[in-house]
Order: C-alpha cells, then structure tokens, then sequence
C-alpha cells in the first residue's frame, strides 16, 4: 500500500495533467459540433475494429463446430437431392412426392485416423453401428469418392480407402457411360487405373470420371476424377487409364457415408437369378 501510494505522489503532476486534458478534449467536443462528429467517427471506427478483431478471434476457436454444422447440412441436403430418390413409376410422371422413395440416406462423420502411404491404406470413422452403419457402403467426400465401409463397430467404422489394393470401383466415363474397373497400383496416391475401355472409344485428357450404380454401393455419377493418361499395349482392345482423383485423399476431415436403402432387395433378385440360371 505504501509504494503505490509513493508511485502517486511521485507522479502527481502526469495524473494532474491527464485529468486536465480529458476535460479540455470533452469540452471541446460537447460545444464543437465539428469536432463531436470526428470525435464519434474515429471511435466508432475503433470499437468495429475491435469488435472484428474479437469476432475473427472467436470464429477461429469454432471452426470445428462451424465444419460439423456444414457437415450435417450438407447430408440433410444430400438427402433431399432427387438424385437421392428412386422413380417407382417409370410412366407416369408427376410432382407428387409419393412417386420417389427415398434411396440413398446420406451420414456425416469425421475421419479418425487416415493413411495414403501403404499399400494397403484405410480410414476410421467416428461413427458406428449405432448410428446405422454396416459394411459394404460408400463413403464420400463433397468433391468425390474415398471408399466402402468395412468393419463396423458400435461407434467407429474402419474404411477401404480406394488407395487399397483390394478396392475396386464400377468406374465409367461420364459422356459416353462405356464403364470399366478403378483400382489403385500403388503409386502416387492422386491417380488411379480405369482398366477395360474399349479402344473405339474416343476419349480426352480431362474427360470426367463418374461412378455407376453397378455394385448397389455407389450412386449414379458420384465424381471420381478426371482422364490424365490414356495408353493401350500393341494389339489390345482396351484402354487403361490414368484417373486424377478429384477428392485430395491426404487431407480429407469429414466424409459422408452413404446407405443404399433398397441394396438388399437388388442384391436379393440378382443372387436368385444367378441361382435359377445356373439351375438351367
């Protein structure tokens, strides 16, 4: 106590002087209208600069929140997508919602633990069983494809990355539906292969890259990438192709997992007929 009250004594005449001045400048400013509206300006400026500052600040500490938020609006969009939908009557159509059946139910979920430097890579998913998933589903990104689900526990799911060597992809190309299979050889973890595109096909660099709906995992048309490279051997009938990956698999956080709906029911019909025919 006593050396603050030695620090004010010692500085008597500062203290003395700031108070003078802080009441000479409100003078002026409450019987100068000039100069109030200068004064007001400047502070104003002051407090939005201040307030901006704070705001960046506080937008920053709830980026993670702000990406889950997107997240879970992007697959309530997803959703309601008509490409979402199947058409359960092919001849007539009409607006009325009772003709499209939801298909593809679309999750959110946050990547875990990634890897694109094997040669067997896989991702986990903070989410499980308990929120519906189950093996065999796709997995997405907003620009494209990154793999199937594969094991699945209550609350995580681990992930077939398509940088596996055992992940193959119904792939096609998206002008001219010729459709083939995406693989990965191993090497750089932005291309891929699309292997079994016949050779009349006229195909350019940049032409896109699109699922097909095959497998009853992908939907129709969902972005793989676009054509980089294409090469064929001495006499071959087909094409292999070099596929840039649209998705940037190294630093992908949030992924959507995707539940075809009605995946039993074709699997179902086309298992019997593959039964009946080999019956025959």
């Amino acid at each position: 106590m006593r050396n603050l009250i030695v620090f004010f004594y010692r500085n008597v005449n500062l203290f003395l002087f700031i108070v003078l001045q802080s009441f000479c400048l409100y003078l002026l400013f409450q019987n100068n209208s000039y100069h109030k509206a200068g004064f007001i300006s400047s502070s104003n400026q002051l407090v939005g600069n201040i307030f901006t500052t704070v705001n960046n600040v506080n937008e920053y500490f709830h980026l993670k929140e702000t990406n889950q938020k997107l997240s879970e609006e992007n697959a309530r969009l997803h959703n309601m997508n008509k490409n979402s939908f199947g058409v359960f009557d092919k001849h007539i159509y009409v607006k009325a919602d009772s003709v499209y059946h939801l298909q593809y139910e679309y999750v959110t979920a946050k990547i875990v633990n990634n890897s694109v430097n094997k040669r067997n890579n896989y991702l986990t998913l903070d989410v499980g069983s308990n929120m519906g998933i189950l093996p065999e589903m796709a997995v997405i990104t907003s620009d494209g494809i990154v793999g199937i689900t594969k094991e699945v526990s209550p609350h995580f799911t681990s992930v077939l990355s398509i940088l596996n060597k055992d992940a193959r992809i119904s792939a096609k190309i998206k002008k001219s539906n010729e459709y083939g299979s995406l693989h990965w050889d191993g090497g750089d973890y932005r291309f891929a292969i699309l292997d079994d595109i016949p050779t009349h096909v006229k195909l350019q660099k940049g032409d896109t890259i699109t699922t097909n709906s095959y497998s009853a995992i992908f939907p129709d048309n969902v972005l793989i990438g676009t054509i980089d490279k294409v090469y064929a051997k001495p006499g071959d009938n087909f094409y292999s192709l070099t596929v840039k990956f649209s998705t940037n698999l190294k630093n992908i956080t949030h992924v959507y997992i995707i539940k075809n709906l009605l995946k039993n029911e074709q699997q179902k019909l086309e298992e019997q007929t593959q039964q009946n025919g080999n019956d025959n």
